[in-house]
């Protein structure tokens, strides 16, 4: 019986137009829902910990691919009846399985052609900061001096800007004209040359309406504090993120003001559900996520909401998101339950086993 291998012949990537239309071609068949490239120049002024060239000294392209978060993911949320689902398949599914096997196979597809290619999805478990830019204390040192520490982690939301794919929001959620906040970027950083797709200058997606802001449920964005940064000549700028605030209410908790007898988090006893939350605890992780509790409540489904609102995306739907009032928890009451709802108080089982 013969051994099946991959071809490793049939494209030529030494045309920088052909090889940028073959790439781009190959993404979209691959399952990448948008695709940009960007050229490594755009990335000249990169803090050290996040310079691509870092990575890959030698890097001359950056290709940037977008995956939409389906609008149905967030139904569940929205209804306050299924929370797993946005964790799971719009959020943990598309960052931790499907967006990887996508880059994964681009760079094979590359590499069979001669070339270098390096995929990244969301590998920031690794990296060398924090969510607001600083070193992380005793983590990782320089192999050697002038090196950054490990792990170097490319800003994807700025590289999905650089690539041509779309704008930053006030929220800092990069928005695509496609779909909006509905995004999970992965990139892949190769040397081979590819022609670059201009900066986005299509319809203005952000016109900050401060939607993010009003309906954030953790009053995470700041609207006096601001980041402003240039990006290949353009002066880029969102709200200075509280990302503690975010991380905390993001998964459904609040502070308390008294020590919790069972608190929501078990690692601080001064934490409770939040208003919102309909968990007595906080969910377990899906695909190292399934704690989305507020449901991207205001930097995704409130900017969304405005967005088709003002009719600027290309993904349209023949029913606006919001049907209903948006629910909240009042945790003062005791709970009614839907007629014909049964429970198990015994811990070997539930009605759904």
């Amino acid at each position: 019986m013969a051994i099946m291998t991959r071809d490793f012949n049939g494209v030529d990537l030494s045309d920088p137009k052909l090889a940028a239309e073959a790439v781009k071609r190959k993404a979209l068949e691959l399952g990448a829902d948008a695709v940009g490239i960007g050229s490594i120049d755009r990335w000249s002024n990169a803090p050290l910990q996040m310079d691509p060239k870092q990575i890959m000294p030698e890097c001359k392209s950056i290709i940037g691919m977008v995956f939409r978060v389906e609008r149905g993911s967030l139904r569940g949320v929205e209804e306050g009846t299924y929370f797993s689902n946005y964790s799971a398949m719009g959020y943990g599914g598309i960052t931790y399985l499907y967006m990887p096997m996508t880059v994964i196979n681009l760079s094979k597809f590359i590499e069979d052609q001669g070339y270098e290619a390096i995929p990244m999805g969301h590998q920031s478990d690794w990296r060398g900061i924090d969510g607001e830019g600083f070193a992380h204390k005793n983590y990782s040192r320089p192999v050697a001096p002038g090196k950054p520490q490990p792990d170097v982690m490319i800003h994807l939301r700025i590289a999905a800007y650089l690539c041509g794919l779309g704008e930053i929001g006030f929220s800092k959620m990069f928005l695509s004209p496609q779909f909006g906040p509905r995004c999970r970027v992965g990139i892949i950083m190769t040397d081979v040359e590819l022609e670059p797709d201009p900066i986005y200058d299509g319809p203005q997606l952000c016109n900050r309406c401060m939607a993010c802001v009003k309906n954030c449920p953790g009053n995470a964005f700041s609207t006096e504090k601001t980041v402003k940064v240039n990006l290949a000549g353009h002066e880029v700028e969102w709200s200075d993120i509280d990302v503690n605030a975010c991380d905390y209410h993001f998964r459904g908790g609040t502070h308390s003001d008294k020590e919790e007898k069972d608190p929501y988090y078990a690692e601080d006893p001064k934490s409770k559900p939040g208003w919102w939350s309909p968990f007595f605890r906080k969910p377990r992780n899906l695909y190292n996520t399934g704690q989305a509790v507020c449901g991207a409540r205001g930097c995704t489904r409130a900017c969304m909401i405005s967005l088709e609102s003002r009719g600027v995306l290309q993904n349209t739907f023949k029913e606006k998101f919001r049907r209903r009032p948006t629910w909240t928890v009042n945790w003062d009451e005791e709970p009614v339950y839907a007629e014909g709802t049964t429970f198990r108080t015994e811990k070997s089982g539930s009605d759904a086993d």
